[in-house]
């Protein structure tokens, strides 16, 4: 067995072999993680013990938050069917008015993609940015941005979305996302306020074809009715109230749980504050959305169709739990412990760096997050990465996930799917794509640090 210095030799030439595999072989995330931690296993553990950790790694990930997972995908699923995301966002812009429309596309796509995919809200909220673009005739390039960085920031911060919500599973908060959620909220504000004056700066550089003088263009009356086109597609849409309800439910709910916790009020509110049955009454007002517009008879075709999306999320979170538990029984914690000085001069930045590396070389932002929490573990562990490091608090830990997220997000480019997406659908070329959507996701991405830097200073 490999043992000290070699052991974290070993470890990295593992997960840049994973790395290769999923960038350049395109080998599944799943296949990949799971193939090096019994590679990486075989060489750091007594044989006997291999299949064990496997089983271990695998089952306790699935165990502690799979439900959470499935059932926080499906809630946003059913908001975007519905069109409870198209009335979310008509809402902000009526609230911001068209005076701001680059704000107004920065905080829909916050809101919008707490419960949605970044790629699909963008999808879905693409036509509202071209109509404020003809209405407004404000830079192209700056709405695509803003309204791109705005859904990213939720994305890689604030549950349901299924990285967050795994990162704080694997870290040992699966129990507490209100905790998270509330840590997310507040770190996309150093996410959103440099994406947003990035955004009216490169608009004014960089310039796409939408961006022309199209005063007199025919074209102009059809882009503006864009967004009443598309509302009429979804047919008949919910109240704002019923919009909100599967999001903002079961925040409620588990901040009652909270409060009841630390007041004593007894097992009900507790039992209503836990994720799980949170999230289940978020989808019990999902499925009145549906009654309400007349889907519900698609409730089961939709629901068929969120688990084709959110399996693959569940394999590639478990596989990530199976090599933090290869990780925590190979000794690697106790390595760090002896060399603590060094790995601790980085603080908050390590788990940072680490998931920047994973999202720059295979492109996932919720693979980049999965795998980086899992090798850290949970900051209960004596034995974990995050102990050994510091990170043994709830907010220390919550802090962790938010410096994952913030690497996760820094930077997109070629080798992730939302880059073409935005690219594509804003009329950039890949040049472009690169000046604004990688460079901008760096800003946010350092913005987002250098607040969690910050708000370690007063809380770690």
């Amino acid at each position: 067995m490999l043992t000290g210095v070699w052991l974290i030799v070993a470890l990295v030439v593992a997960i840049a072999v994973m790395i290769f595999m999923i960038s350049k072989l395109k080998v599944h995330p799943f296949l990949s993680m799971l193939t090096i931690s019994i590679v990486l296993a075989l060489l750091v553990l007594p044989i006997d013990k291999v299949a064990g950790t496997i089983n271990a790694g695998f089952g306790g990930t699935m165990t502690s938050i799979g439900i959470v997972i499935i059932l926080g995908a499906l809630i946003g699923f059913i908001v975007e069917k519905t069109g409870a995301a198209i009335k979310i966002a008509d809402l902000v812009v009526r609230l911001v008015g068209k005076n701001h429309p680059e704000l107004a596309l920065l905080i829909m796509g916050w809101i919008v993609s707490i419960p949605v995919f970044c790629d699909s809200g963008f999808v879905i909220l693409n036509p509202i940015r071209k109509s404020l673009r003809a209405k407004t005739k404000k830079s192209a390039v700056a709405l695509s941005v803003c309204l791109s960085l705005g859904l990213y920031a939720s994305h890689v911060f604030i549950p349901p979305t299924p990285g967050p919500i795994a990162a704080a599973a694997s870290v040992g908060l699966g129990e507490n996302l209100l905790l998270i959620i509330g840590m997310g909220a507040l770190v996309s504000i150093f996410a959103l306020i440099p994406s947003y004056f990035f955004a009216l700066y490169i608009g004014k550089r960089v310039k796409t074809p939408d961006d022309e003088d199209n005063d007199e263009n025919d074209n102009d009356e059809n882009i503006v009715n864009a967004f009443d086109n598309l509302k009429n597609e979804y047919g008949k849409l919910p109240n704002a109230w019923l919009s909100f309800a599967p999001i903002v439910v079961p925040v409620i709910a588990m901040a009652l749980g909270t409060i009841a916790n630390i007041f004593k009020w007894g097992p009900v509110f507790s039992f209503i504050g836990a994720p799980i049955i949170a999230l289940f009454i978020g989808l019990i007002f999902g499925v009145i959305l549906l009654f309400v517009t007349g889907k519900i008879k698609n409730f089961s075709v939709l629901t068929e169709e969120n688990l084709k999306i959110v399996g693959p999320i569940l394999f590639i979170t478990a596989a990530g739990g199976v090599l933090g538990r290869v990780i925590a029984d190979a000794g690697v914690v106790q390595f760090v412990t002896e060399n603590a000085g060094t790995f601790k001069a980085l603080g908050i930045l390590f788990p940072f760096i680490i998931a920047a590396i994973l999202k720059i070389a295979q492109g996932s932002s919720t693979v980049a997050i999965t795998t980086t929490a899992a090798m850290l573990g949970l900051f209960t562990d004596p034995n974990s990465v995050m102990t050994a490091l510091g990170f043994t608090t709830p907010v220390a830990a919550a802090l962790v996930v938010m410096a994952i997220g913030a690497g996760a997000m820094t930077v997109s480019h070629a080798n992730d799917s939302y880059f073409w997406v935005v690219t594509n659908m804003s009329g950039m070329t890949p040049e472009q794509g690169y000046k604004t959507q990688t460079l901008g996701t760096l800003v946010s991405g350092i913005g987002s640090i250098i607040g969690i830097v910050l708000l370690s200073f007063i809380f770690i």
